[in-house]
């Protein structure tokens, strides 16, 4: 089965806030879908964090090397990829896109074997689980109704992140932190992000430390992003002393950037985005590394409906997985996909069963999202 085209489909719209500390506008694109199209028809979708522009100008540099290329072998054809483009690569849009393409061709493989990803992965340890309610701070009002409605819709876990926490004082930190825990009660679990990766981050390890403190008195399961990415050196010390576990890694890409993380403990929870970092192919082997160091491994997720199902897909073949990302409100989840998903009970989301990712994308529904 040999791929044969390859289409570059940028969201735009569907989003009022697309997760940045000072908003943006609907017509911005943050995340683009790829289309991998086979000589036997059957067609793989694949999800991208990075904007259409920027796929469709990396695509240019990978059609030559993927034209004719085999659809069913997505480890091999994307780490070909990887070091044919080392020049031009080595994260940046460039990895995006091959992220972006190994999920498609991942799906194309499931599909070509009639079965579900996980499988292909090596196997279900899971059949469901449970989703985190991604969403940003607010101030406390609009943040308290925020929080009912979430609850509302099912989920049992919720992750606070970015404006404006950390962008004013301590103690308006911790009136937000007091708010979201009074409105959701005790059976709810809170994470918090406070998004170090945004441009000139101003905190060090003193502010982190502190922080982590004052969260641990609210039961918050873990901290995320609380220094700016690069400050290897600060995570480790953080995570050796914060009575809250402390989480990172979004922003990484390639699996030897994570290693200095995974060998020297630099955080308790790894989060590898499967839409930027290189796919599920990369995902899985970072995953895998991690759990052999014993740090968890909870995949980011601010993407797509085919950014959820390759992370519930990559959560169900893994020993150890808790948790989800599932970005709230939010029609790119919602809205893309011929059937929606849906939170049971208990607030679990049953992991997709069907060949490949184990959904299908709506394409009269994606006509209003195309650019």
């Amino acid at each position: 089965m040999k791929i044969v085209k390859v289409e570059v489909i940028p969201l735009i719209g569907g989003t009022v806030d697309g997760g940045w500390p000072q908003g943006h506008e609907p017509e911005e694109d943050l995340n683009t879908l790829i289309e991998v199209q086979t000589d036997e028809g059957i067609t793989g979708v694949g999800s991208c964090f990075t904007s259409g522009s920027l796929v469709q100008g990396a695509m240019k540099l990978l059609w030559p090397l993927l034209d004719g290329e085999s659809a069913v072998e997505p480890e091999r054809v994307t780490e070909t990829l990887r070091e044919a483009t080392f020049w031009q690569g080595r994260g940046g849009a460039v990895e995006h896109t091959i992220s972006g393409l190994d999920i498609a061709l991942w799906d194309i493989m499931g599909k070509a074997c009639g079965q579900p990803v996980s499988r292909l992965l090596g196997g279900n340890y899971r059949t469901r689980i449970k989703p985190y309610g991604s969403m940003l701070f607010d101030e406390p009002d609009v943040l308290r109704d925020q929080l009912e409605s979430t609850v509302a819709r099912g989920f049992q876990a919720i992750k606070l992140g970015w404006r404006p926490f950390g962008r004013r004082n301590r103690k308006f930190d911790e009136l937000l932190i007091r708010t979201a825990r009074e409105t959701v009660g005790e059976k709810v679990e809170l994470m918090v992000d406070a998004g170090g990766s945004e441009q000139f981050w101003p905190h060090g390890l003193n502010w982190a430390r502190e922080t982590a403190k004052m969260l641990a008195d609210y039961d918050i399961v873990w901290f995320e992003e609380p220094l700016p990415p690069d400050d290897l050196e600060g995570h480790i010390e953080l995570t050796r002393t914060s009575p809250v576990p402390i989480a990172g890694g979004e922003v990484l890409t390639r699996r030897q950037s994570f290693l200095p993380w995974l060998e020297r403990r630099a955080v308790d929870v790894i989060q590898p985005d499967s839409t930027k970092n290189g796919g599920l192919s990369e995902t899985r082997r970072i995953a895998w590394c991690a759990y052999d160091h014993n740090i968890q491994v909870v995949t980011h997720g601010w993407n797509t409906a085919i950014g959820l199902a390759a992370d519930l897909q990559m959560a169900a073949a893994l020993p150890v997985a808790r948790y989800v990302e599932y970005l709230t409100p939010c029609a790119y989840l919602e809205e893309l996909t011929t059937e929606p998903f849906t939170l049971d009970a208990e607030g679990y989301l049953e992991i997709p069963q069907g060949p490949g990712l184990g959904v299908e994308l709506d394409h009269e529904r994606l006509a209003r999202f195309r650019s």
